[in-house]
């Protein structure tokens, strides 16, 4: 059978699942979603975000871990897997579909390629949480998308509702969904203005639209109010990201460098399609909409002002659609540039589970700590082992940069030194370290060795991937003597 006949849908399976094979289980993909299955785990174990496990992600995101969470470990993580997954190749298909729409049918293929295979490469193999609002950012982007005939879809008032209540959604699973949201909120506005709507009713509809956008942030801050938790949602949520330094601008520059590097040939094929593009009647509407949205999500990423690489998986939707436009006349180019990303991502895949660690060695970590009665702190290190033991925590801020990084000096609404004082005076079973890393406050790492050096006796020093696990196991007070205790 020629591969043309293939279903488009099931190619997209197929290569999504060659492309992550290698991930499959590991617990220890990235520490951001090692984080949010753990804190979905206390979450399902009754503890509140914010209050009793702390965080600054919306909690969309630990609700949307909650269910495979609630398999516990090991089935959790195939669960989360499995379902980014399924969300990364339906944003595939509705991509491919727009890109149809847009009259760039022999590139659909190759973009919906394109958003399955680009993550591997700016670490979103796993569960990072674009791959799941993606989804719902293309599927809003769908349903307000103008029609080929150049005209804007009908009952374009619901539909602007049903996509901002899509963008709401999306924006409790990651808040910096808000610059996307704002430019499909002000496309609708324009669309009816230029439909000549007049201007107040240009902006009630731009009310309502917002108001739905912001329903479902709001219902979070007034279940946290009415549980007296409001100011700690509050804080966690919006305040404390205020309050957090800035990392060296020469690190920032850096790794806004690496992303326009992995990036460029989106970028390109896109700035391409935009200066060859045919100014048809019948389809530049859709076309001009997809180009500004790629205008809208670079924009969004230079403003949110932190460019770790993941922070890019919002870009590659729209820049993978906008690409249809040059790929679909340079199709052999199309299939190189899929083929190096291909290989590259697998070979990232590769070095990072190298650097960061395989299932086999954190699970020896989380055999030597065991599951018990006693409390386990990991002061640096990996947070999934939480869940694998099954121990108790001794703090909210699990998250080990929250407590030893200095760009989190007063941002997390306690004082870092007197939270880990207060850690290391509750004598947990377990203390887990590792070396010293960068960005870390040497005062508060010398407090803990100090304190693990006094009270604690190390069992072991096991390898995870370039780090070594230093496990401390507190030591027991000798019994006193019968004649002593009279």
């Amino acid at each position: 059978m020629s591969i043309a006949r293939v279903p488009r849908w099931l190619i997209f399976i197929v290569v999504a699942l060659a492309a992550r094979a290698v991930t499959f289980g590991n617990p220890i993909l990235h520490v951001d979603e090692e984080f949010y299955f753990t804190a979905a785990r206390a979450m399902v174990d009754g503890a509140l975000p914010f209050v009793d496990i702390w965080d600054r992600k919306p909690i969309g995101l630990f609700l949307l871990y909650a269910p495979a969470a609630a398999l516990g470990f090991p089935a959790g993580i195939w669960a989360y897997q499995a379902l980014a997954l399924g969300c990364l190749v339906a944003t595939a298909i509705v991509a491919a579909q727009l890109a149809e729409r847009a009259g760039w049918g022999r590139g659909a293929l190759p973009a919906g390629l394109a958003i399955i295979l680009w993550p591997n490469l700016i670490d979103g193999q796993g569960g990072q949480a674009p791959i799941f609002y993606n989804l719902l950012v293309i599927a809003a982007v769908a349903l307000i998308a103008p029609r080929a005939d150049g005209q804007m879809p009908g009952r374009i008032f619901l539909r602007g509702l049903a996509a901002m209540a899509l963008v709401g959604l999306a924006l409790q699973i990651k808040y910096s969904v808000v610059f996307e949201g704002a430019f499909i909120g002000l496309w609708l506005m324009w669309g009816r203005w230029r439909s000549g709507v007049g201007a107040a009713r240009v902006a009630l509809a731009g009310l309502v639209w917002a108001s739905t956008a912001l329903l479902a942030t709001a219902l979070a801050w007034g279940c946290y109010a009415g549980l007296g938790q409001g100011r700690a949602w509050l804080y966690a949520n919006f305040l404390s990201i205020l309050d957090r330094n800035p990392d060296p601008a020469l690190a920032q520059l850096a790794n806004l460098g690496i992303i326009v590097l992995l990036l460029s040939p989106l970028v390109a094929s896109a700035g391409l399609a935009w200066r060859r593009c045919a100014r048809m009647p019948a389809v530049w509407p859709l076309r001009s909409f997809l180009f500004a949205w790629c205008g809208a999500a670079i924009l969004g990423l230079l403003l949110f002002g932190t460019y770790f690489d993941h922070y890019a998986l919002p870009l590659v939707p729209p820049l993978a659609i906008a690409a249809a436009g040059f790929w679909s006349d340079h199709r052999r180019f199309a299939w190189v540039v899929l083929a190096v990303a291909l290989v590259g991502g697998q070979a990232l895949l590769l070095l990072k589970r190298a650097q960061r660690g395989t299932p086999q060695e954190i699970a020896a970590v989380s055999r030597v700590i065991g599951s018990g009665p006693g409390c386990l702190h990991v002061y640096s290190g990996s947070v999934i082992l939480y869940p694998m033991t099954g121990r108790c925590r001794v703090t909210p801020w699990i998250y080990p940069s929250h407590l030893g990084r200095v760009r989190e000096r007063g941002a997390i609404g306690v004082d870092q030194m007197s939270e880990i004082d207060r850690v290391l005076r509750q004598r947990p079973e377990w203390v887990v370290m590792t070396g010293p890393y960068i960005g870390e406050r040497a005062d508060i790492h010398a407090r803990v060795v100090a304190s693990v050096a006094r009270d604690y006796r190390r069992v072991t020093v096991l390898p995870v991937g370039g780090k070594r696990y230093a496990l401390w196991r507190r030591l027991t007070p000798p019994a006193r003597s019968a004649r002593s205790s009279e």
